[in-house]
């Protein structure tokens, strides 16, 4: 198993997020078949993130590269936004690894290190259509929370999806 270690972005990685950000919404676009997201500019671009400057410029936003043996392979993103409407500490935004480095453990060990390291309350959004990353979310949380996780099933102007909230520490 390669080795992940977690690496704070500054604003210096803007671009590197930026290029990230396209093989992620790249990979979400299947997944938005009806709806206007995932089309592509006329340069074969998609859209920007809306909200990578507040990683910056907002208190409790974080993001971080995953790296895995020292090679970029994907991004971490923390805030305290809840999905649920419910109080939390924090929050995964946006979670990103490369599919080469996908079922490798590359992942699961870049989740259970920042989730980990950060004691609190913890609310996980997983999109509807996303099955797999449901799975993914579900394993992650059930072992951090030692199985103690409530599973909220929401449709709303907030989320449409699975959303994991439980206490780690």
């Amino acid at each position: 198993m390669a080795e992940v270690t977690l690496e704070p972005a500054g604003r210096e990685k803007r671009q590197t997020l930026v290029n990230l950000f396209q093989l992620y919404a790249h990979d979400f676009s299947e997944q938005w078949f009806d709806r206007p997201e995932g089309e592509l500019d006329e340069e074969g671009r998609l859209e920007e993130y809306g909200f990578m400057d507040h990683y910056w410029s907002q208190p409790n936003y974080e993001v971080m590269l995953i790296r895995a043996d020292g090679r970029l392979a994907g991004f971490v993103m923390v805030n305290d936004y809840s999905h649920s409407s419910l109080p939390l500490d924090f929050g995964i935004a946006e979670f990103f690894v490369a599919r080469k480095h996908r079922r490798s453990r590359v992942g699961q060990t870049a989740a259970m290190a920042v989730i980990g390291a950060r004691p609190g309350l913890w609310e996980l959004a997983v999109a509807r259509r996303n099955t797999g990353a449901q799975h993914f979310w579900r394993k992650v949380a059930a072992e951090l929370a030692r199985g103690e996780v409530d599973e909220l099933d929401r449709d709303d102007e907030r989320w449409n999806g699975l959303i994991l909230r439980f206490r780690v520490g």
